[in-house]
């Protein structure tokens, strides 16, 4: 691995993100072509915070764009400020007195009021949306537009000339170009397949679940009062879980928070007790925390290295969970 991509590993680690050597490479290509950058995969895998970190990273301002439906190119990119527009008439109505003043007809009196509306279409009345604050900074900045797959096609269709000239159009001003290119990530959680003509504009990032040593790394980093046994435990049992046919599987941050809340708890053993009164901090629904009860009475033996101690609960034996009592 080059020693760039070394350094934007350490500079994410430093911010507290361990990634991948996909993930350095694809950050340093985007970087180089001048790219957005596209990461789809489950909730809660980082794909948000990777754009927090790459801000805080480079020293760069973050600029997020929330998607949602409905969303539009107003709530986008910029708005006019009627008020403040009125604000203006008012205080000029001697002014537009005087240039009507003479006028014989109403068509000429709306054209000479024509002729002056560009004073009151122009940035004075501008009120800069995400979009627009991202190429119009001073300074380069990340624009993290996230979740881009909760917005109609309509709205994706109106991205295309961002992220492939970074650039827009005002009708009443004309093109705006960024004064600097900003680093953009998209995230999509795959709610509704994106056009192909938006990931042609960008590189590609899956990012799934981590494995069980790389998440633990994550929770060993993010919580390090948490015991390193009980921290294994912890991450093998909801590597686990990620295994049923939950409506809502536990993300990385709903690890994260398990870990806290064991050392909150002053937990020192995976029994259980600690097991049944914590799950609602991983599962956010009662039909999964009754399925996750029901897998853990039932199954058996899966090959785990660590016998169960007297009200302990080992995640690499299912049938300890039965051992200690939960029937």
């Amino acid at each position: 691995m080059s020693e760039a991509r070394q350094t934007i590993k350490k500079n994410l680690a430093n911010q507290q993100y361990i990634a991948s050597d996909e993930i350095a490479t694809v950050i340093f290509l985007a970087d180089q072509l001048g790219k957005p950058v596209l990461t789809e995969g489950p909730a809660g895998v980082g794909k948000t915070e990777l754009g927090k970190v790459w801000a805080a990273a480079t020293g760069r301002r973050l600029i997020r764009l929330q998607c949602y439906e409905g969303l539009d190119e107003t709530k986008a990119l910029y708005e006019w400020e009627y008020a403040k527009q009125m604000l203006y008439t008012q205080l000029l109505r001697a002014k537009l007195e005087n240039v009507i003043g003479d006028a014989v007809s109403l068509k000429e009196a709306a054209d000479r009021i024509a002729a002056e509306e560009e004073i009151f279409f122009s940035e004075r009345f501008l009120l800069p949306r995400p979009l627009l604050l991202a190429l119009t900074s001073d300074q380069p900045v990340v624009l993290l537009i996230d979740e881009i797959d909760r917005a109609d096609v309509e709205f994706e269709a109106f991205l295309l000339e961002v992220l492939s000239d970074f650039q827009v159009s005002v009708p009443e001003l004309g093109t705006i170009k960024a004064k600097h290119h900003p680093m953009v990530l998209l995230t999509s959680n795959n709610t509704r397949e994106l056009s192909e003509a938006l990931k042609r504009r960008c590189l590609y990032i899956f990012l799934d679940y981590p494995t069980v040593e790389a998440e633990l790394d994550i929770v060993r980093l993010k919580v390090p009062d948490l015991a390193p046994e009980l921290a294994r435990q912890a991450v093998e049992l909801v590597n686990q879980l990620r295994s049923l046919d939950l409506k809502k599987t536990p993300s990385i941050s709903e690890t994260l928070d398990w870990a806290k809340a064991l050392v909150k708890l002053n937990a020192n053993q995976l029994d259980q007790k600690t097991v049944e009164t914590t799950m609602s901090v991983l599962l956010k629904h009662e039909t999964d925390i009754i399925r996750a009860k029901r897998a853990l009475s039932r199954r058996g033996p899966n090959g785990g290295t660590r016998r169960p101690g007297p009200g302990d609960f080992d995640p690499d034996d299912w049938a300890s969970y039965r051992m200690l009592g939960n029937k």
